[in-house]
């Protein structure tokens, strides 16, 4: 069940201080994945404890969600893994913030809402401006990945991400997993739902160059 928070709504424009690399994980110095839209946290939380050589940021608009992830974090000792509220777009465009990006190895996109009514696209959360930013900040190299069951939702994110020239599309039969934030190639939870209801899974990986 999907559950749509308005990500343009004025609650999300004061933003929540984020920590530095250094207060956020116990060595600031591995490779950073962001997951942005990470719900309860249970994909990052498979990772962080098996992948103990990256460093995994999830960017979630539930608040609730995000303190019992971060009580979880607390309560497992987990040095790897860290957890913030709010607006990714707004977060991450913060003068503050934009430490992430310039550190940022790869970025997940994993089911995020569809917002199916034309007039609430601007509500989905890969957009023009975000790309931009993306594009203007990430090193090269840096990879972007998403998925979806939704194939209209699919076809408006590669169109948005693909109209940067800045982004090139990744051939996934030679990409190797082994050595990106998922060498195990682990799945969400969503992704369980919808392997088991044998639906279409919509996938692509992107390249800052």
């Amino acid at each position: 069940m999907r559950q749509h928070v308005n990500p343009l709504s004025k609650n999300f424009n004061e933003i929540e201080r984020i920590p530095s690399l250094i207060e956020m994980f116990g060595d600031p110095k591995l490779n950073l994945h962001l997951d942005i839209g990470c719900a309860g946290g249970e994909f990052l939380f498979d990772l962080a404890l098996v992948n103990t050589n990256w460093n995994y940021l999830g960017i979630e608009i539930r608040e609730k969600l995000v303190k019992t992830a971060k009580f979880k974090v607390q309560e497992k000792e987990i040095k790897n893994l860290y957890f913030a509220f709010g607006n990714a777009i707004n977060i991450l465009n913060n003068i503050q913030s934009k430490f992430i990006i310039k550190n940022v190895k790869s970025i997940s996109f994993n089911f995020p809402d569809p917002w199916f009514k034309k007039r609430h696209y601007k509500r989905r959360v890969i957009q023009p401006e975000f790309i931009n930013l993306l594009s203007n900040s990430l090193q090269k190299g840096s990879l972007i990945f998403i998925k979806t069951d939704v194939k209209d939702l699919f076809d408006y994110m590669d169109c948005t991400i693909s109209s940067n020239f800045n982004f090139k599309k990744i051939d996934k039969k030679d990409f190797n997993y082994s050595e990106t934030f998922n060498p195990n190639k682990a799945k969400t939870n969503r992704e369980n739902y919808v392997i088991v209801n044998q639906l279409e899974i919509f996938d692509r990986v992107y390249m800052k160059i």
